[in-house]
Formats: structure tokens, sequence, C-alpha cells
């Protein structure tokens, strides 16, 4: 493919100007960018981005809009973290014969948490000849990396995962799903007891095991709020988390396998206090036994570049919603994306 990749970005805030940068760097032809912050609508995304140069794309407000008038190969979707919020979102490109990836952390692997919503767009995919799906830092680092070392393995006996991240980075929507700034009976009213937020780990701990081939058994999951002593200061949210409240939670999800295999995942993600830093390390037990350490990794940036990394392989995968799992691992581009069309 000779032309460069048209592409839409789909929420312009944190994230989204990450990602412009991104796709500006990797050649990509950024043709509309959508936001409904009316501080930044109206503005070049190249301005908003940071970039050095303007890109002649007025950020809007109006998707649909957006959609009919530009002629999009893809649209990356950055603005929320469950499928029943990101659902108009996806059908939207759908429809317009769009193909879509999103940071929705459930998109990563939603065919059980979501599946009246997935299979819906799998559908509305296949007849309109586009691909959705969901990637991130959760597709590198608590997919394939597990994957690829498991490729080194004699026998598994179980799988240990271990993360945590600042919601400060990623906005309003998902600090609000981890619970930061209730009070704990707030928090064990509105999250510890609903079944209807399953945790990011839920999710990936469904797309090791199909990749593996596993057989799941059973799935428990645990939302525990994480605390601090002190008041705690969040900008994504406008005010001061007092002492005592949640700043987060801490999810723990236990699945066990036919095939033998357990996985015990836990996600942190809270507003960090100023000695808190992000973390990644899992550890495969079985023959032999295998610990890998990521130390500080920069989440916020990890999940843009997997994102735009994606796109050749979004690109050349079959129509319907495609999580994954199904498609090569995420791989370093050195020339602009669009070399790497199949």
């Amino acid at each position: 493919m000779s032309d460069k990749i048209r592409v839409i970005q789909y929420g312009c805030g944190k994230m989204g100007r990450i990602l412009l940068r991104y796709l500006y760097e990797k050649g990509a032809e950024i043709v509309g960018a959508i936001d409904s912050d009316p501080n930044i609508v109206g503005r070049d995304a190249g301005e908003v981005a940071g970039l050095p140069v303007r890109l002649n794309v007025p950020i809007s407000d109006d998707a649909e809009q957006v959609f009919d008038e530009t002629d999009a190969d893809v649209a990356i979707i950055a603005i929320t973290s469950l499928m029943s919020d990101i659902y108009p979102h996806l059908e939207r490109a759908a429809r317009h014969g769009v193909n879509a990836i999103t940071t929705c952390e459930e998109a990563f692997y939603p065919w059980t948490t979501s599946p009246q919503l997935t299979n819906r767009l799998d559908r509305l995919a296949k007849d309109t000849f586009c691909t959705l799906c969901g990637s991130g830092y959760q597709d590198v680092f608590w997919g394939n990396l597990i994957a690829v070392l498991a490729g080194a393995t004699h026998h598994i006996t179980r799988l240990e995962g271990l993360t945590s991240y600042n919601v400060e980075d990623y906005g309003i929507a998902l600090a609000e799903v981890h619970g930061a700034g209730l009070s704990l009976e707030e928090f064990d009213r509105q999250i510890a007891h609903s079944e209807s937020l399953p945790s990011y780990v839920w999710n990936s701990n469904e797309w090791l095991c199909a990749r593996f081939g596993w057989t799941i058994r059973s799935m428990k999951q645990e939302l525990i709020p994480t605390t601090r002593d002190e008041d705690t200061p969040s900008e994504t949210l406008g005010r001061t988390i007092p002492a005592g409240h949640a700043t987060g939670m801490t999810a723990i999800v236990t699945t066990e396998t036919y095939q033998g295999p357990v996985i015990v995942t836990q996600s942190v993600g809270k507003v960090y206090g100023p000695d808190e830093v992000d973390r990644n390390e899992w550890t495969i037990q079985g023959e032999p036994n295998t610990t890998v350490t990521i130390v500080q990794p920069s989440t916020e940036e990890l999940t843009c570049a997997t994102v735009v990394n994606r796109l050749p392989q979004l690109l050349d995968a079959p129509p319907g919603f495609i999580t994954t799992d199904k498609m090569p691992i995420a791989a370093y581009r050195t020339y602009p994306l669009h070399i790497y069309l199949a």
C-alpha cells in the first residue's frame, strides 16, 4: 500500500494527544479529530498534540459529521473503559465501514462480559467489511508478554500477575470506574458489589485462556478499595480525596481451568501518592518457574505505542470484532505504518 493510513483520532484528551503525536511520527495521515471538551473543540489537532506543525484538522464535537465527511481507514477510540459506554462509538465506526481500535479495557476480550454488545458489533462489522478490536497496555504486558514466556516453559501450573497504574493518567471515566474519591460505604455499594463492573484483569485472564486453549471452569473477582492516611489531591477528579476515602481499587481475579492451570491476577488502579509508581510483575509457576518484572513502566505511553503499532494488523485482519489473541503479536514499526500492510 503506497498511500498513508488515514486516521480519525476519537478522543483528544491525555491519551489522545500522545496518540496524535505517535500517529504523526509514524507517518499516518490524520484526517479527523473528535472530542467533547469545549476548551479544545475548534482548535487544530496538531496544536493540541504539541506537534511542530499544524495538521489543518480542527477538533470537532460532532462525531457523526466527522465520519460522514472523511474517508478514513481507521478510527482510534480513546474515551471510555467499558463496553456499555464505548458501544455507540464503535457502532458509529462500523456503520460507516471504518476499522476501529479502542483503548477501552473491557474491549480487550469482551465476549463473556458483554456478549450481546460484542456480537452485535461483530455482525455489523462483518456486514460493512471492517474490523473492530481492543488493544493497549494489556495487549503486550498482560497478554503477549506472558504468552511469549510460556513458549519457553515445559509445564504451567499457575500464572500470577500484578499490575499497578495511576488513574490520573487516563481521564475521569477510568478514575470513576475505579471508585476514586468515594467513601468506603459508597465504594462498597457502587463498586464492590456491582456485577456490571468487570475489572480489567478479568478480560485479560480470559484472553490468556483463549491464547493457550484453556477452558475456563470458574472465575471469581474481589474488588478492594485502596486508601491513604493522608489527603490525596486529584487533578482528574478536580478535588482532593480525603484521607480514608478510596483512592481507587485493587481487583483480584482468580481463574480456574479444566486443563489444570490457575491464573491469579491483581490490578491496582488508583490516584497515586507522591511515592508511588507503576508496576508490572508476572510469575509463571511450573517447570521451570519464571518471574519477569517491568520496573516503573510508562503505562500511558506504552498503551499508545501498542495501539499505533497494531494498525497494520488491524487493517489486515478479517472483518468482525477480532480480539488480538487472534492476531500476530504487536510489532515494532521502524518505517511508516502503511509500509507494513499486506
